[in-house]
């Protein structure tokens, strides 16, 4: 009985003191910092655009100086006064992908990107590090918040768009708070874009770890109208007026989809509480993308709306890598062979016990002959993030692999499971 006494007390003590570390140095907002990066192919450049005070903090509130990810970019806020890390996040960024594309190489480019912090009761210090091709962080910005300052500007208290609450699992301080958001859906097309928020909601929860854990996540269908119906394609010199002026054939690819007008989706939500976004595309053209903290977008009309809305969930959401290849080609620009890779998902074996090298069963051989792959169903099979060669992943297939594989990879389910439970636990 005594030990059944003090472990309980170790609990609320436990729960206290996370609440403690969230009350001790933020208030129930958010602080919305707008960046801009800037650079080329060998260089990196972050500076501050804007401060703003958004209603509601919807992130986490305790393990407030811990990572779930690693990321391509990371952001750390000390307190002034004591000197202490009591806020840390991670991020990657459609800039860093486009640093690895030939154009970077004969042309600086800036974009936007946004961060989430919960607001500071006193002065602090906000710190962003960028991933350098040797794996490690460097700091690309330093700056001081003042909470008091007069110009950070408030948002979010006026016209806020319609919204329909598709899936509540806890109240918002006690869950992953997702919106959903429309583009190229005009005002009279908001029963088609509710019922695909509805959908592409379902599809998420349905998949492993997600079916077992939906009492961790909310999910609202945010009505953001567009004046034309379906979205750019430039390829075939279609340029249409939407809420977030997403467009296909990002750098040269047809099919991915996305947009560059980041503080466009933020200012859309200010009023809204949410901590990560799914936007949905009325189009039926295939295609779409999913960038790490930042958003997820996919179109809606395509007969693989299913499968891929939870693809890029898994990258946007989970940090997940793809794990598919391309056939004979070895690329080394994304995931150098001589760098373990962030994700979870995947490893170049320089720091496999990192991995999911825990969850093998016993006896496994690392790397894994595919012909094995029936004895070993878990295992290290070559070929996974765009490279045949140098590159591994954990399993034959995977919804981070193909559309037609019908779950997560169990290395997969293991690291979102993790991240469900360092937001919420």
């Amino acid at each position: 009985m005594k030990y059944f006494l003090l472990t309980i007390s170790l609990f609320l003590l436990t729960i206290g003191v996370h609440s403690q570390d969230f009350n001790t140095y933020f208030i129930d907002k958010t602080l919305r910092v707008d960046y801009i990066f800037t650079g080329d192919a060998v260089s990196q450049t972050v500076s501050l655009e804007q401060l703003n005070q958004l209603p509601k903090w919807a992130g986490r509130r305790h393990r407030l100086s811990e990572l779930g990810r690693m990321g391509n970019g990371q952001v750390k806020v000390t307190d002034i006064s004591s000197g202490k890390c009591i806020y840390r996040d991670s991020f990657s960024s459609l800039f860093q992908e486009w640093q690895s594309i030939p154009e970077a190489t004969a042309v600086r480019r800036s974009f936007e990107n946004t961060f989430l912090l919960p607001y500071p009761k006193n002065k602090v210090e906000v710190e962003v590090s960028l991933r350098e091709k040797d794996g490690l962080y460097r700091i690309a910005l330093k700056h001081v918040v003042d909470p008091n300052d007069i110009l950070i500007k408030k948002k979010g208290l006026k016209n806020i768009p319609a919204y329909t609450v598709i899936h509540q699992g806890n109240p918002v301080d006690k869950c992953i708070n997702v919106v959903i958001l429309a583009e190229g859906y005009t005002a009279s097309e908001m029963d088609k874009f509710r019922e695909h928020a509805k959908r592409a909601c379902g599809q998420i929860l349905a998949h492993t770890p997600f079916n077992k854990m939906q009492d961790k996540f909310n999910f609202i269908a945010v009505e953001t109208i567009s004046e034309d119906s379906g979205v750019s394609v430039p390829r075939e010199s279609k340029w249409n007026e939407t809420a977030f002026h997403s467009h296909f054939d990002t750098f040269y690819s047809d099919r991915y989809l996305t947009t560059t007008n980041v503080k466009d989706i933020h200012d859309a939500i200010a009023g809204i509480p949410y901590g990560h976004i799914i936007i949905l595309a009325n189009t039926d053209v295939y295609g779409g993308g999913g960038i790490f903290n930042s958003y997820t977008l996919t179109t809606t009309g395509h007969p693989d709306f299913n499968p891929v809305v939870v693809h890029e969930f898994g990258h946007s959401f989970g940090g997940l890598a793809d794990e598919y290849f391309y056939e004979n080609d070895t690329f080394s620009d994304t995931y150098p062979f001589d760098i373990e890779p962030w994700e979870p998902n995947i490893t170049t074996l320089v720091d496999f016990k990192s991995k999911w090298s825990s969850i093998l069963l016993e006896g496994t051989p690392v790397p894994t002959d595919i012909n094995l792959a029936e004895k070993y169903p878990l295992g290290v099979f070559e070929g996974a993030g765009y490279s045949s060669k140098g590159i591994y992943r954990p399993a034959i297939d995977c919804r981070m692999k193909t559309n037609t594989c019908r779950d997560f990879c169990p290395a997969c389910q293991s690291a979102l499971e993790q991240l469900i439970k360092f937001y919420t636990e």
